[in-house]
């Protein structure tokens, strides 16, 4: 069992805090949390199953943030919700048996076409655009979709939820964000559950850095709040393009891999 001290400890919430602060605008957040807690010796297994225990306090944290403040109404949402819970499930479960290489070579590519298209992208405000999608088939189709990827693999669900509704819902970035929340929260659910009964859970870690996520989401979404898509929009530009840097230059991904060649 994976001890940690009082040091390394202090060392997690801190990162906790600036992955839920950045999480609740932006998304990312495992961007941040998972390689601090590799780099602190935490078997890869037990990381990503803690890893969705103490992502589900930034996302419950943000989620309660934005209903207070009137932005979403969680009650309207509930459907959805299960539907990424249940693709939140199936992922994790599917993660056990499958390799995650095509994924990892791909999802670089993904996460900078997100950034890129924050960042150019002309007209991008608060103000709500054409849906493109009837509620019914975004539901059926792309929110479960998400949730599975959240549970398969992670990085970046947060951008893939917000471009999905700005793009195919047709909602402003702060509406957008606000709604996102509660969707990535439930997809952490269902993923959590796969991940707690193969034990894969340091409940004394991630109960630590779910104290700093909750923290830094209440923050950072009550900046977002304030701000609306003036800080929206390029945190999450930045924030898409350094997770397919990350996710590029890591060596496990098989395009750098052969890129090194």
């Amino acid at each position: 069992m994976f001890e940690a001290s009082l040091d390394l400890l202090l060392i997690l919430f801190a990162a906790a805090f600036v992955a839920g602060f950045v999480d609740s605008i932006a998304g990312g957040a495992g961007l941040i949390t998972i390689p601090v807690m590799l780099i602190a010796g935490i078997p890869p297994l037990q990381t990503l199953g803690t890893n969705k225990l103490q992502g589900i306090f930034g996302a419950a944290s943000a989620t309660i943030s934005y209903a207070r403040g009137g932005r979403v109404d969680p009650r309207t949402q509930w459907p959805m919700a299960l539907l990424a819970f249940g693709g939140g499930a199936l992922g994790a479960a599917l993660a056990t048996v499958i390799s995650g290489d095509i994924l990892l070579a791909v999802l670089p590519f993904l996460l900078a076409g997100i950034g890129l298209y924050f960042a150019l992208r002309s007209g991008l405000d608060d103000t709500d655009r054409q849906q493109r999608l009837a509620v019914p088939v975004f539901a059926g189709l792309v929110v479960p979709a998400i949730g599975f990827y959240d549970g398969l693999f992670g990085p970046g669900t947060g951008s893939f939820f917000m471009i999905a509704f700005v793009t195919l819902g047709g909602l402003g970035m702060l509406k957008a964000t606000a709604r996102t929340k509660m969707l990535n929260l439930s997809s952490n659910l269902g993923a959590f559950a796969v991940f707690l009964a193969g034990g894969a859970i340091l409940w004394k870690i991630g109960l630590v850095m779910g104290v700093g996520q909750f923290l830094g989401a209440q923050t950072g979404s009550r900046l977002a709040m304030k701000r609306g898509a003036k800080i929206i929009r390029p945190l999450l530009a930045v924030s898409s393009l350094a997770m397919a840097t990350k996710v590029f230059l890591d060596e496990q991904n098989p395009v750098y891999q052969w890129l090194m060649m």
